[in-house]
């Protein structure tokens, strides 16, 4: 559940970027995975940092770590106000190829990480 003192942030468009919470007497940028994308900070840092890292990053590869394994996944599903974050395993558009949905909750948990290079690229079982 998003914390009652989160301001929602959009973009022109309306789409949700994010939130800003207060810190002191600052502000703290907060992406739709509920984690901080900027330190304390004015508010007008705070819209800029949400604004630089858009919605694009949705789309990428995700690596989560479970049991030992590194899986690549993709974001499914973001719904804060119930508490989860649903990824699947990569099947890279493959209507036929097996995958995996996996519930997480929200924010999402650092075992969630954006892939990188090195990362399980999807045609290999186990990095």
């Amino acid at each position: 559940m998003v914390p009652a003192d989160s301001t929602p942030y959009r973009r022109d468009d309306g789409e949700l970027l994010g939130w800003i919470r207060p810190l002191g007497d600052a502000w703290v940028a907060v992406d739709l995975l509920g984690r901080a994308v900027s330190g304390a900070q004015d508010w007008l840092d705070a819209e800029d940092a949400l604004e630089a890292g858009g919605l694009a990053w949705l789309a990428e590869p995700w690596v989560l770590a479970r049991g030992g394994v590194d899986l690549r996944v993709r974001l499914v599903e973001i719904t804060p106000d119930a508490g989860r974050v649903v990824v699947k395993t990569d099947d890279f558009g493959a209507i036929d190829a097996p995958h995996e949905v996996i519930v997480l909750p929200w924010p999402a948990p650092e075992s969630l990480r954006p892939w990188r290079v090195g990362d399980p690229d999807g045609r290999e079982l186990f990095a």
